[in-house]
């Protein structure tokens, strides 16, 4: 039977009986706009967003699909977002010639707004819960894996059915760990384009030594506009601008994509994180740094090319070397310990409930013993395929023929027909790939894979077929054609032109060599991929939705779900805290800035780009430039507005203190706090160091006729 697809947000007073649901805590909770927190918000800040706030919020807010969040903010299309988040088209859009990431970019008009070659940003535009299809579906399997094929099959024919009938990008996210699946709608847009970016160096103001600390004086902030038919879009919605901006213990809201959260985990799965997953990844970023710093010595251009890789693994390795000093502080172990064993304790009092989740936490243990066995070698095989261009590109022509070739609902999720077009905005693009750079991160993975796996893994000795790693890159890279979109193209329609086996057999006469190290990787990829469905995912999802659903019965709906890189609603307050017997102050100003630079006598990384030296006399020093709050936020967070109960911009999130880092796993707002540019510092140096009134003009304002 077919199944309607709603296409606008629930009627305010559907929505209102959802916004009605019980809450709890502090200021702890990335909430969803099906269920946002506003019990909690009346009783605590006397403050209560209705329908029409929050349906605006929703369609004014922005997700990078590359990681990251925006907003709109005015109604020509401007979309505020962090530096950081952005870097990634400011770098491929950059040249030796033309630095846009060391000098900066203030376009002078719309015939200078320079567009992105493969970004994709999404608006949320619709929900709807469709947990009981999923469940359904998946009723009477067998065994896991059998009920995890079915739940695929099913999702994978509620976002075909919805994009047909809507045109929108329709994904199905999973929640509360297989307890609620929701289809989310978004509006695409991929025609993005560069208005203004700052210097690097005052976006990360005082580099790796002030990353994840307070006080904070960066200027993290970039700007594009979407267009549609090659005209600025009008949004029907975007944020309006606070001059003022945020107070002293002032109530804000975040709406942001915080990407990954863990605090529904079990303590089973939480020990695998701290005694495999962290470990891992750390090694793994401290070996990659390593390659690409040495490339980027030997001469500048080398550097230019590497410089928003480094930032990115630097950043990561910082929070994850935060993330494993809160585990090995005890703490956060025994906290979670305590609170699995009440709910133990409580579901056990409810006969019905406690006979559906008595095995449910031996059997997500016995999951993560068999994941420990072989998550290495999957990340390794993984990560080598993403962070090398070439290889990504290739694997992705490999497998797309192949899995297009299968009913939708078997495919692999990234080749499913909503996944499509993202898919081709990525495996086209035109962006600069650099030689030399891909063969250094070639041989940095699988060197890794040789230290840590042995030259026999499957997948080191199926990438390397008996050659050294230096030798297989060079021969890879030098000898592929892969470095011409038009070539990726012409192979995948020649292969959507022949039948599976025709196509096997073409492909597997392919001199390229880089399409050759695709094809021996490929059955190992797909080997891992269905390890992990069959033993871990499928385990999860199963005993996840009797676990969530346990939680419901004993605690209530008052528990927002984990993270999932979808859209979330986090309030706070305006907050310093007591740190090293002190008190730090909750709003920096650009006097701050000037001194922090002076103290160090101006050397990098608190050096200042050379027209803040020389614009100093122009600023108001007393403007504030950044400030922290208790809001609950996480990486994919970066980019999110920061709005009074007005709806207003009064800030831009772009980092968390070191005591924030833990919040993946737990939220503290003891000193946890979030980091946001100040909406009066942005537009004082808009206007006083960049010289640009009209972009600063445009902030908050409605479309031009």
């Amino acid at each position: 039977m077919a199944r309607k697809t709603r296409v606008l947000v629930p009627p305010a007073g559907a929505l209102l009986i959802m916004l009605l649901a019980p809450r709890g805590g502090a200021d702890e909770g990335m909430y969803t706009f099906h269920a946002p927190p506003l019990k909690e918000l009346k009783a605590k800040y006397g403050f209560a967003p209705d329908a029409a706030w929050l349906e605006h919020v929703m369609r004014a807010a922005v997700r990078f699909n590359n990681g990251g969040s925006g907003s709109f903010v005015s109604g020509n299309g401007l979309v505020m977002t962090n530096h950081h988040v952005g870097l990634d088209c400011i770098q491929k859009i950059s040249t030796g010639a033309k630095d846009y990431v060391k000098e900066g970019y203030v376009a002078a008009g719309p015939a200078d707004e320079v567009r992105c070659p493969d970004l994709e940003l999404n608006v949320l535009e619709s929900f709807e819960d469709v947990t009981a299809a999923v469940a359904k579906a998946a009723a009477g399997a067998a065994d896991d894996a059998q009920a995890g094929k079915l739940r695929k099959a099913e999702t994978a024919a509620i976002e075909k059915q919805c994009g047909e009938a809507t045109g929108l990008r329709c994904n199905v996210v999973t929640l509360y760990g297989g307890g609620q699946y929701m289809l989310y709608r978004y509006r695409r847009h991929t025609d993005v384009r560069l208005v203004f970016a700052p210097e690097q160096q005052i976006a990360f103001y005082g580099g790796d030594p002030d990353n994840f600390t307070f006080p904070r004086f960066d200027y993290d902030i970039s700007l594009f506009r979407v267009y549609e038919k090659d005209a600025p879009y009008r949004p029907a919605h975007f944020f309006s601008w606070s001059d003022k901006g945020a107070a002293d213990g002032e109530l804000v809201f975040v709406a942001g994509h915080p990407g990954t959260t863990g605090r529904q985990l079990t303590v089973a799965q939480l020990e695998f994180q701290r005694d495999v997953r962290t470990p891992n990844r750390l090694r793994s970023f401290a070996a990659v740094i390593a390659a690409l710093k040495a490339y980027g010595a030997k001469g500048d251009e080398n550097a230019r090319q590497a410089k928003e890789q480094v930032f990115s693994y630097e950043n990561a390795q910082k929070a994850y070397r935060g993330i494993a000093d809160g585990f090995a502080a005890g703490g956060l172990m025994e906290k979670k310990k305590k609170e699995e064993e009440d709910f133990v304790q409580r579901a056990q009092k409810l006969p019905a409930v406690w006979a559906e989740v008595k095995d449910s936490w031996a059997r997500i243990a016995k999951a993560q013993e068999a994941l420990a066995q072989f998550h290495v070698a999957q990340y390794v095989a993984e990560s080598t395929v993403g962070r090398t261009e070439l290889l990504r590109r290739a694997v992705a022509i490999v497998q797309l023929v192949a899995e297009k070739k299968k009913p939708n609902g078997e495919r692999l999720e990234e080749y499913r027909d909503s996944a499509l077009e993202s898919l081709a905005l990525d495996l086209y693009s035109d962006a600069p790939v650099y030689k030399g750079l891909e063969k250094t991160l070639l041989v940095a993975c699988l060197e890794d894979g040789i230290a840590v796996l042995g030259k026999d893994d499957p997948f080191v000795a199926a990438a390397l077929a008996g050659k050294t790693p230096e030798a297989l890159a060079e021969e890879a890279v030098e000898g592929t054609k892969l470095l011409e979109p038009e070539e990726r193209r012409k192979l995948v329609k020649e292969g959507e032109k022949l039948d599976a086996k025709k196509w096997a057999k073409k492909i597997a006469k392919s001199k390229d060599p880089m399409v050759r190290l695709a094809l021996r990787v490929d059955p190992v990829l797909r080997a891992l991929r269905k390890r992990w469905e069959d033993t871990v995912k499928s385990v999860e999802e199963t005993e996840g939705m009797k676990l969530a659903k346990a939680r419901f019965a004993v605690y209530g709906a008052d528990i927002p779900p984990d993270a999932t890189f979808t859209l979330r609603l986090a309030f706070g307050v305006v907050k310093g805290y007591e740190a090293e017997g002190t008190v730090v102050p909750p709003v920096t100003n650009f006097y701050g800035l000037y001194g922090r630079s002076a103290a160090f006598g101006g050397k990098p990384p608190f050096d200042l780009p050379p027209r803040w030296v020389a614009k100093k006399g122009a600023l108001d020093l007393s403007v504030p430039l950044n400030f922290a709050s208790t809001a609950d936020i996480v990486g994919g967070n970066s980019g999110s507005p920061v709005l009074n109960a007005k709806g207003e911009v009064v800030g831009l999130i772009f980092d968390g203190n070191i005591e924030s880092l833990v919040l993946r796993y737990l939220y503290t707002e003891e000193k946890a706090r979030a980091v946001a540019v100040h909406s009066a510092g942005i537009k004082e140096a808009l206007l006083e160091v960049y010289e640009a009134p009209a972009i600063a003009a445009e902030l908050g304002a409605p479309a031009a006729k």
